[in-house]
C-alpha cells in the first residue's frame, strides 16, 4: 500500500503528528510534506492546524482534488479537551471530501499556539480585566504549550493502528 502524509503547519504541532505517523508506517510512506498535485497514493493522511474552527484553506482545497481514495484526517487546535469541538472541526473538514473517497476517521488533539495569540489576549484583558472568557483563553493558551504531549502521541498511535488494520 502506498501512503502519503500531506499537511500544513504554523507552529510545528501538526508536523510532529505527521512525523509520528511516518515513524509508524515508514516502509509504506511514499511522500510526506505539503500538498502537491502529482502525489498518487492508496491512502492519504491529511493534516492541518485549525484556523477559526476548520482546516486551513490549502488543505481544504487539496481535499477537494482527491477522488476514489482512502483518507484519514489528523490535526491540532489551540483549544483542546472538548471532544464535541473536535467533532465540529472534523465535520467542517469532512465537507471538503468528495463522496467517492473512503473516509477512515480522524484524530485531533490540542497544540500550542503562537505567542502572538497570548499577546493579543493580554492586550484585550487590559481593556476588559473582568472578562471571564479572556481569562479562560489565557489559561487555555498556557495549558496548550505542552501539547501535543506524550499522551496525545499515544492516542495518535492507537488511532493509527485502528486505521491500518
Amino acid at each position: 500500500m502506498k501512503i502519503a502524509i500531506i499537511y500544513k503547519i504554523v507552529t510545528g504541532n501538526t508536523k510532529l503528528l505527521a512525523e509520528e505517523i511516518q515513524k509508524n508506517l515508514n516502509n509504506e510512506v511514499i511522500y510526506i510534506g505539503a500538498p502537491q498535485e502529482d502525489i498518487d497514493a492508496d491512502l492519504y493522511f491529511i493534516g492541518s492546524w485549525t484556523f477559526k474552527g476548520e482546516c486551513v484553506k490549502e488543505i481544504a482545497d487539496y481535499l477537494k482534488t482527491i477522488h476514489n481514495k482512502k483518507i484519514a484526517y489528523f490535526g491540532t487546535c489551540g483549544f483542546g479537551g472538548s471532544i464535541s469541538y473536535y467533532e465540529t472541526i472534523f465535520k467542517r473538514v469532512e465537507s471538503n471530501i468528495d463522496e467517492s473517497n473512503e473516509l477512515l476517521g480522524y484524530f485531533i488533539c490540542q497544540g500550542k499556539m503562537p505567542l502572538t495569540v497570548k499577546q493579543k489576549y493580554i492586550e484585550m484583558i487590559k481593556a476588559n480585566p473582568e472578562d471571564k472568557n479572556l481569562q479562560v483563553s489565557i489559561k487555555n493558551f498556557d495549558e496548550a504549550l505542552n501539547h501535543p504531549d506524550e499522551s496525545d502521541l499515544r492516542e495518535l498511535k492507537k488511532w493509527l493502528e485502528s486505521i491500518i488494520q
